[in-house]
């Protein structure tokens, strides 16, 4: 469930709504359907690290395709509550590995952020990242997106050098003549 949302972006909503078919796993064009805000559909393609490990929840769970991807014990939809329980559990895991994590705050949302940095840092435009995460503005992505210093100054290292020289101007003298002339 999370390794599917650091990848594709889902939100939480999106998540829970997600069936057994809503996967599709075939080797070329493995991806997730969505119905996001105002009921749109978008399918997210799945990187093959994600399509194995949904491949393998999906054989695990047994479910039919109209059943719910990740389900309670009671074979219901998770609720939000439900997630974020899961997530906060699997932080405090991680926190003895990593105890950076502890003064982090980590959401289910933070995860849908993670998905549209990872597409910014590899160079991806942010009308990209706009389809992906199912945004009808660009400047809603634009929230999503905290450029770091090192993903900056790859930007600037892209730029060409200005053909200024250093030091104060000095005018030349036509200029000058044409100028005092005045």
């Amino acid at each position: 469930m999370f390794a599917l949302t650091i990848q594709t972006g889902l939100r939480i909503s999106e998540l829970i709504s997600l069936d057994c078919q809503d996967v599709t796993l075939t080797t070329a064009g493995a991806n997730v359907h969505t119905l996001g805000n105002g009921r749109k559909a978008r399918r997210t393609p799945l990187i093959p690290p994600t399509r194995t490990i949904l491949k393998s929840w999906l054989h695990e769970r047994a479910g039919a395709p109209e059943d719910p991807l990740f389900p309670t014990t009671t074979g219901r939809r998770l609720s939000r509550d439900a997630i974020e329980r899961r997530l906060a559990i699997h932080l405090r895991t991680a926190a003895q590995h990593c105890p950076s994590l502890k003064t982090k705050h980590i959401t289910m949302h933070t995860l849908r952020h993670t998905a549209a940095m990872r597409l910014l840092l590899a160079g991806n435009d942010i009308t990209v990242i706009a389809l992906w995460l199912g945004h009808e503005q660009i400047t809603t992505t634009q929230i999503y997106l905290h450029a770091d210093m090192t993903h900056k100054q790859q930007a600037i290292d892209r730029t060409k050098p200005l053909a200024a020289k250093p030091g104060r101007y000095q005018p030349p003298d036509p200029l000058l003549a044409f100028l005092e002339a005045l």
